[in-house]
């Protein structure tokens, strides 16, 4: 039976915790299916996870995925993806409460200590606040507490060296050649940006200066503006000129320039839910449900709801600009990752959404697709990752059908959402 039809007045039992232990009127402990599920995937991951501590010894690099033959491929401090297994860990820690993994949080968080001085690319805010952002949540000690909240504000420092007042965004990366090296970049904008944001918003709050905030919401305005297509799919890159005019609007990752990008999307969703719930202005919201309902509805969407690498591959009226076929894959990858931070946005969105219930159950229902045995790992496989089926890059032939750190990361964190939202 699902979840959200499961009426648990009719079972006349009594609500004991908030984490859905039940009794019933013989005295029989009973737990909610939710609560079992969270409690499954938990435990999935502290078993992962361990492993993963055991082999991820050198705090120098940083877990992101699997090498062709099964060991881990990490990252230097210098990437965008190694705040997300401190992160993993504090989301951990949350759950259990248990101390080791608060220790194990902490050691990982302050190793990313250097990171707070990234100005190669748009990253930091990936990379810290995943990390410190969570750490600051849980750590007591008031000169730890310090030290993490300075990290932070320069962190933040380190995002605006990247913010051009004419363009009224911050640069995503430098100048570059386009994936089919068709065109040089001038000032390209990625989707994903959305994501760095929330840091600008913690460290306006945390020092009173506005400066933080007011970038951010002039990146989000002016994303929302150029990222959107009228259906309010999202183009993954925008490239612009030093006046601010938008030059191309292409796709790095995805499929084709005018496809939708699964994780490209998923960002917009999480992004302008999290701008909408730091502001209050809502346009905001009203473009985080427009993404949303894009990606809900999408006709190509699997019945799991955990979607292909992106919406439009190999579907008719969408040409790639690199050799799809030399993947030699015979079939369209799905990509954990896009659905686990979409499934945590969808939680949030719907905690803001007048028809908020459309979004919770969609969120609930990719949960329960990568809590099955498709997307969940046994535990002792996958060389710790928790999640299988992730895609990084296909074009780029980076990263394809592994396990990724960032859908780790988020699985967790919407677990932890649904856990405080009631059924």
């Amino acid at each position: 039976m699902k979840l959200t039809n499961f009426n648990l007045k009719k079972r006349r039992l009594l609500l004991v915790s908030a984490l859905g232990l039940m009794v019933s009127a013989s005295g029989f402990l009973w737990m909610s299916p939710k609560t079992e599920l969270i409690k499954k995937d938990f435990t999935v991951a502290e078993t992962q996870y361990r492993d993963l501590l055991k082999t991820s010894t050198d705090l120098t690099q940083f877990p992101r995925t699997t090498n062709k033959d099964g060991s881990i491929r990490s990252t230097d401090v210098w990437d965008w993806t190694q705040g997300f297994f401190a992160g993993g860990l504090w989301y951990i820690y949350e759950y259990t409460q248990n101390p080791e993994w608060k220790a194990a949080a902490t050691k990982w968080t302050e190793a990313l200590e250097q990171a707070q001085f990234l100005t190669q690319h748009h990253d930091v805010g990936f990379v810290m606040y995943c990390s410190y952002g969570n750490a600051i949540r849980f750590e007591k000690d008031p000169k730890k507490l310090e030290l993490y909240n300075k990290i932070l504000i320069q962190s933040a420092e380190s995002a605006l060296t990247r913010f051009d007042p004419k363009v009224g965004l911050i640069k995503s990366w430098n100048s570059k050649a386009s994936w089919d090296k068709k065109t040089t970049w001038k000032f390209p904008v990625i989707i994903d940006n959305m994501m760095n944001l929330e840091m600008l918003c913690y460290v306006s709050k945390l020092t009173g200066n506005p400066k933080y905030k007011e970038v951010a919401i002039s990146h989000a305005l002016n994303t929302m503006k150029n990222h959107f297509r009228p259906d309010f799919s999202t183009y993954h890159v925008v490239d612009y000129a030093p006046d601010g005019k938008v030059l191309h609007q292409q796709t790095n990752q995805g499929y084709s320039d005018n496809s939708t990008w699964a994780r490209g999307q998923g960002w917009a969703i999480y992004g302008f839910t999290m701008m909408y719930r730091e502001t209050k202005d809502k346009r905001f919201l009203e473009a985080a449900q427009k993404a949303a309902d894009f990606y809900i509805n999408h006709s190509n969407l699997p019945k799991d709801k955990i979607p292909y690498w992106d919406f439009n591959a190999g579907q008719k009226g969408y040409k790639p600009d690199f050799d799809y076929n030399a993947n030699k894959l015979s079939y369209i990858p799905r990509d954990a990752s896009a659905g686990s931070l979409t499934a945590s946005g969808l939680l949030e969105l719907s905690t803001f959404a007048k028809n908020g219930d459309k979004y919770f159950k969609q969120a609930e229902l990719m949960l329960q697709s990568l809590s099955g045995e498709d997307y969940l790992a046994k535990p002792g496989t996958n060389s710790g990752f928790i999640l299988k089926h992730s895609v990084g890059s296909l074009p780029h032939k980076s990263e394809i059908d592994v396990p990724l750190i960032y859908a780790d990361y988020y699985f967790l964190e919407a677990l932890l959402r649904y856990q405080k939202l009631k059924v």
